[in-house]
């Protein structure tokens, strides 16, 4: 039997696989053949992909269940001119990623169950669609986390949030109460309006 994998699509979970008729023999097989490189539990590389190279998704392939957060989410929502040179991604603190890939550079941060359930939106971009957090679940992160993340850099994010038209000081306010950082928001927000 000769499987001929898509070039167009790089991953493919073993759920993708065993839908293809493939035994965890004949996944093994096809790892031997070099058509197939194992890269996480139940994730696979195919090995004749020829589409673009994509962070998001290789990211997407080693911690299936994290979500894009902090400064990749906030050059995303265009809130920095920082240049991150790690991908953010959040799990809930109780979860694990067994193997990280050398490139590109991971940064995790382990939330809490509140934390990394509150503000989850779905992102699409050429190369997939991906789990992000909204803007305003980002910017709170961002000041929750300031000393990690630099003090500079907090309030460049903040100031450009509070420049954009679409911005919800409601749900801004909401998440920093939620989150444990109300105060720190209201100090922000008194210095910067």
């Amino acid at each position: 039997m000769t499987i001929a994998f898509s070039t167009d699509k790089r991953y493919y979970t073993a759920a993708d696989l065993s839908s293809m008729g493939l035994s965890y023999y004949r996944i093994n097989r096809l790892i031997d053949e070099g058509k197939l490189v194992k890269l996480a539990n139940k994730v696979y590389e195919n090995t004749s992909y020829v589409g673009d190279e994509s962070d998001f998704a290789v990211v997407a392939a080693y911690a299936p269940k994290s979500i894009l957060c902090m400064m990749t989410a906030a050059r995303f929502y265009g809130l920095t001119t920082f240049l991150p040179d790690t991908v953010d991604v959040a799990i809930e603190r109780s979860m694990k990623i067994s193997k990280l890939p050398e490139w590109p550079n991971i940064t995790v941060w382990y939330f809490p169950e509140t934390r990394y359930k509150t503000g989850i939106r779905t992102v699409t971009d050429e190369t997939g669609t991906y789990r992000m957090y909204d803007v305003e679940k980002t910017v709170v992160d961002i000041l929750y986390h300031r000393n990690k993340v630099g003090i500079e850099e907090t309030k460049e994010v903040l100031v450009q949030y509070l420049r954009r038209e679409d911005r919800d000081l409601v749900r801004l306010r909401r998440y920093a109460e939620e989150l444990g950082c109300g105060k720190i928001l209201q100090t922000y927000l008194e210095v910067l309006l």
